[in-house]
């Protein structure tokens, strides 16, 4: 017996008797008066749309009802009917009942005067109140909507920053400009670059004054004492050096580190030298007898920044490892890991108009704000999709991000709302790969910003009147 053949329909087929089939429920039940039937059509496809977009304010609360002036009063649902929302009810057996269509009086299907058991009338009046839909969707209720706003209301708005603007460019360095340090008069600052060369700079004209040499290798690190005429000075060399600024030479050296030295931080009260490198370790070092006080482990990969301050956490570390460490100096021990980086951590910056600090990694929500001592997560700063080397925070409220593609970003520090962003323009004859940023500080006064780069310039940034 020969095997049976099965013909499929075509496509066209198809589309034909679907579109049949779609006349025939849209026409009136009599199937002869096709105006009718597309009138129907349309009740119901505008009371559905109402009955989407409306239902959470079908119903007044009857604060709100009682002040409504008097008029027409809209249909009521028969007894045991759930709403569905507003041109819509369903019967407690199924049924639907069109209400308020345009132009045309109401429809009746399969009507009931069944009633359903009262605790189920409350349920339903319980669900409607709170904006659910009678089939149970968990649509968001007008109490969540009013949350919504009051926390909307609520959320601090940024405040006003001038924009900046490239003010001076200043060139002098024979290799990447890594480092930079302003010192506590404001009258001059240092920087540190590839060519193994300290300068010093005057701020105000950007004269050089004078150039250190005794490094082997590029210089990473550069801090300015507040409290003494001392310079120290760190590189990849392995090199901690203090430089004495009245006779301008080497008067200590600090030992002890494996490899480069990446970043270093003067503590502001206590005579004491945090320096931290590719040994994925931070050394605290007595400032005067050059003895190391405490090597704080802990990390698994190259420390790639430092920062103290005088109030615990007293050393926070970042590194390449993705996690930022809060230490006790005290014990020499961590406090706290924070892990909330992806990436590594190549900056952090404190704020010194509050008790915060920010951090930078690459990828996405890259800059990050914590709040001390915990290192609770504060906010993300996001927008600033970069490998990101330098941070720093102004009196005024506003950080400033350095891109390794040189981008510059602008944020006010309170919201973490950015409100400028800017391109680093290499000094010519660079390559537009050399725009990178690898250093920034601002000057006392948080009105001029001077920054370091792989175009080997130093350029300066200042607020716009």
């Amino acid at each position: 017996m020969a095997a049976e053949t099965t013909t499929l329909p075509t496509l066209s087929e198809l589309n034909k008797l679907s579109t049949k089939r779609t006349r025939a429920v849209f026409l009136s039940e009599t199937g002869d008066d096709e105006s009718g039937g597309l009138e129907r059509a349309d009740k119901i496809k505008i009371a559905s749309k109402l009955a989407t977009e409306y239902h959470d304010v079908q119903t007044l609360p009857p604060v709100l009802a009682a002040k409504q002036p008097a008029g027409p009063k809209r249909p009521q649902p028969a007894k045991g009917a759930i709403t569905n929302g507003p041109g819509m009810i369903t019967n407690g057996t199924g049924g639907m009942k069109l209400i308020g269509g345009p132009g045309g009086s109401a429809t009746e299907k399969g009507s009931s005067t069944e009633s359903i058991p009262e605790e189920n009338k409350a349920l339903v009046s319980f669900r409607h109140q709170q904006g659910y839909g009678a089939e149970g969707g968990a649509a968001s209720s007008r109490l969540s909507q009013a949350l919504m706003r009051k926390k909307e209301e609520r959320e601090e708005k940024p405040d006003y920053h001038a924009p900046w603007k490239l003010k001076t460019v200043i060139s002098g360095h024979m290799g990447w400009v890594r480092s930079v340090a302003v010192e506590p008069g404001n009258q001059w600052f240092a920087t540190g670059a590839g060519d193994r060369v300290i300068k010093i700079w005057d701020l105000a004209s950007g004269e050089l004054k004078l150039s250190l040499t005794g490094h082997i290798s590029a210089v990473r690190g550069l801090g300015v004492s507040t409290r003494h005429p001392y310079l120290f000075s760190c590189g990849e060399d392995k090199m901690v050096k203090c430089w004495d600024l009245e006779t301008n030479k080497v008067i200590r050296h600090y030992h002890g580190h494996l490899s480069g030295v990446y970043s270093l931080d003067i503590h502001p009260t206590l005579d004491v030298l945090v320096t931290a490198g590719r040994d994925a370790t931070a050394r605290v070092w007595d400032m005067r007898t050059k003895s190391n006080i405490f090597t704080l482990a802990g990390h698994t990969a190259t420390v790639a920044y430092v920062k103290c301050q005088d109030s615990d956490p007293q050393v926070i570390t970042a590194s390449m490892d993705s996690t930022i460490k809060l230490w006790d100096l005290a014990a020499g021990k961590a406090m706290t890991t924070l892990t909330h980086h992806k990436k590594s951590v190549r900056a952090l910056a404190i704020a010194p108009h509050e008790y915060t600090f920010a951090s930078a990694s690459s990828g996405g929500n890259n800059i990050k704000k914590w709040k001390c001592p915990e290192g609770t997560f504060v906010t993300n700063f996001p927008g600033h999709e970069a490998i990101i080397n330098t941070l720093s925070v102004n009196e005024d409220g506003v950080l400033f991000s350095g891109g390794d593609n040189g981008s510059l970003s602008f944020w006010d520090y309170k919201t973490g709302k950015p409100f400028q962003h800017l391109n680093d323009i290499p000094q010519s004859g660079s390559l537009d790969s050399e725009a990178g940023v690898f250093c920034s500080t601002f000057d006392k006064t948080g009105t001029r910003l001077i920054t370091g780069g792989a175009d080997k310039t130093i350029k300066i940034y200042a607020e716009q009147a």
